[in-house]
C-alpha cells in the first residue's frame, strides 16, 4: 500500500503557512463550492463520503453534524449553534494535530469555515494547548490573513453567511482532551467531563448546540468538498474510508507523521520508516497512543483500520504508533503511563483518583521487584474495577496498558519478582544482555524487523 499525501502534501513548500502558499495550492476553493450548497448538502456529502472522527473514538463526523438541529430559526430551539475543534493534543505519542497547525494552519481555518456553514454556526473555537506557543502564534497569524481576506467574518465571499473564529489557548491538561471537559473549560470553569446525556449536540458550550471535532477530522473536509466523495473513498476500506496521518515514534529509523490510507498495517509503514534500530526487533507497540491496549510483533500485519484493530483486541484511537524494540522493559514502559494518568487524572471519580494512585504504587513495587505474584492479580483486579467504570474514557485509557501488557508479557512481571529487580536494568548486565541476546536471536530467526 503507497502513502497518499494530502493533508501533509505541501507541508515542506516555503512558507507552507500563509495564505498566500495556500491559495497557490488551491486552497479555500472548496470553500467557494460549499458556499454555493446548501448546509444541509454538505452534511449529506460528508456523511456519504463516511469521514469518520480522527481523534480516537472515530465517530462518523456526517452523523455527529446531523445531531444539531437544523432548519430556520436553528432548528426551533432559539438557540445559537457552536463549532469547537479540540486542538488539545495531549495522548502521549500523537502528533499529528500539531505539525498540521504549524505547517499548514489554513487548512484547518477553511475546514472550520465549511463545518460551522454546514452546523449553521455563526461562532468557532480552536482549543489548543497553550503549551505550544510557536502554533498558537501561527494560528492567530493565520486568522488575522483570513479576516482580511474576507475569509472570516461578516458576508464571507459575498454569501451572506458570517462566522467568527476564536483561538482559545488551554492551560494544559490531559483531560481538557475529553470533549465535554473541554467545553466547561473554555466556559471559565476547572475542566472536569461533564454527565452525559444531554450531549454536545443538545446541551454543548453555554448549554447550546454544539459539535466537537478534532483538528484532522475538520481538515479533511475541504479535500473531500474540492474532490469528491467517490474519490475519497477510493481510499481506505468500506467501513473506514479515507486516509489519515500515522505519527511512528520510538524506537525507529525515521520518526514522523506518514499519511497514508486507512487500512495500511504496521509492517508497510517500517518499510517507509526504516524500520527499528539495526540488530533488533520489534517487541510491542500502542496502535492508537498509550491509552490503547498494547499489540506485539504478532500483530504487524493487523489492518489499521478502526474495525481491524478492533477484531485483533485493540482501538485505532489517534493512530499513535509508539514502536518500542527488544531493549525496552515494558512494566517500566507501563509504570511511566499509568504515572502519566494518575497525575493527570481530573479526580472527579474515585475508581480513576484511587484507582490509578494504587496502580501506580503496585507497578513501583513489581518493578523494583519488592512484589510477590499476588501483586499481579491486585493490578488486575484494580484495573477491572477502574475499566468502564470510571466518569470517562481517562480510567480505560489507564487500565489498558495494564491488562494487555499482563496479557503478553505476564512472564516478564514475574522475571521482576523472580530476580528482585528490572532483568532490563544495565546494572544486571549479564541478565539484561542474555536477555536482549536470545530476544535479537529470535527475531533473527522469525525475520521480524
Amino acid at each position: 500500500m503507497i502513502l497518499t499525501p494530502v493533508l501533509t502534501e505541501h507541508w515542506d513548500d516555503p512558507n507552507s503557512w500563509t495564505i498566500d502558499t495556500y491559495r497557490r495550492n488551491s486552497g479555500y476553493q472548496a470553500l467557494r463550492t460549499a458556499l454555493g450548497m446548501e448546509p444541509d448538502q454538505v452534511i449529506q456529502t460528508v456523511k456519504d463520503a463516511g469521514l469518520r472522527g480522527r481523534g480516537g473514538a472515530g465517530f462518523p463526523t456526517g452523523l455527529k453534524w446531523g445531531f444539531i438541529p437544523q432548519g430556520p430559526g436553528q432548528g426551533g430551539t432559539g438557540k445559537p449553534h457552536y463549532l469547537v475543534v479540540n486542538a488539545d493534543e495531549s495522548e502521549p505519542g500523537t502528533c499529528k494535530d500539531i505539525p498540521l497547525m504549524m505547517a499548514s494552519p489554513h487548512t484547518l481555518i477553511e475546514g472550520v469555515v465549511i463545518a460551522a456553514y454546514a452546523i449553521r454556526a455563526n461562532t468557532a473555537f480552536i482549543y489548543l494547548r497553550g503549551e505550544v506557543v510557536p502554533v498558537l502564534r501561527r494560528l492567530h497569524a493565520a486568522v488575522a490573513q483570513a479576516y482580511q481576506a474576507g475569509l472570516l467574518g461578516r458576508d464571507i465571499l459575498g454569501s451572506g453567511f458570517d462566522l467568527e473564529l476564536i483561538v482559545h489557548a488551554g492551560a494544559g491538561a490531559y483531560i481538557c482532551g475529553e470533549e465535554t471537559a473541554l467545553l466547561d473549560s473554555l466556559e471559565g470553569r476547572r475542566g472536569q467531563p461533564r454527565l452525559r446525556p444531554p450531549f454536545p449536540a443538545v446541551a454543548g458550550l453555554y448549554a447550546c448546540p454544539t459539535v466537537v471535532n478534532n483538528v484532522e477530522s475538520i481538515a479533511s473536509v475541504p479535500p473531500i468538498i474540492q474532490r469528491g466523495t467517490d474519490w475519497f473513498r477510493s481510499m481506505g476500506s468500506e467501513k473506514s474510508p479515507g486516509f489519515t496521518i500515522y505519527s511512528l515514534s520510538g524506537h525507529v529509523a525515521r520518526p514522523g507523521q506518514y499519511e497514508a490510507p486507512l487500512g495500511i498495517t504496521l509492517r508497510e509503514l517500517l518499510d517507509y520508516a526504516g524500520g527499528v534500530r539495526a540488530g533488533h526487533r520489534v517487541k510491542f507497540w500502542t496502535p492508537g497512543g498509550s491509552s490503547t491496549p498494547l499489540f506485539t510483533d504478532e500483530h504487524l500485519d493487523v489492518a489499521l483500520d478502526y474495525e481491524g484493530v478492533a477484531g485483533a483486541g485493540s482501538m485505532l484511537g489517534t493512530k499513535a504508533l509508539q514502536i518500542f524494540d527488544d531493549t525496552t522493559c515494558v512494566v517500566r514502559a507501563v509504570l511511566r503511563w499509568t504515572e502519566f494518568y494518575a497525575h493527570e487524572s481530573c479526580g472527579k471519580c474515585t475508581p480513576c483518583r484511587e484507582g490509578t494512585y494504587w496502580l501506580v504504587q503496585l507497578l513501583k513495587r513489581v518493578e523494583q521487584g519488592r512484589g510477590t505474584e499476588s501483586d499481579l492479580r491486585k493490578l488486575l483486579d484494580i484495573s477491572d474495577s477502574i475499566n468502564g467504570k470510571s466518569f470517562c474514557a481517562l480510567g480505560d485509557g489507564a487500565a489498558s496498558p495494564i491488562l494487555s501488557s499482563l496479557k503478553y508479557f505476564r512472564e516478564e512481571y514475574l522475571d521482576h519478582l523472580r530476580l528482585g529487580g528490572c532483568p532490563f536494568d544495565p546494572a544486571r548486565s549479564t541478565v539484561w544482555a542474555d536477555s536482549a541476546h536470545s530476544h535479537r536471536a529470535l527475531g533473527q530467526e522469525e525475520g521480524v524487523r
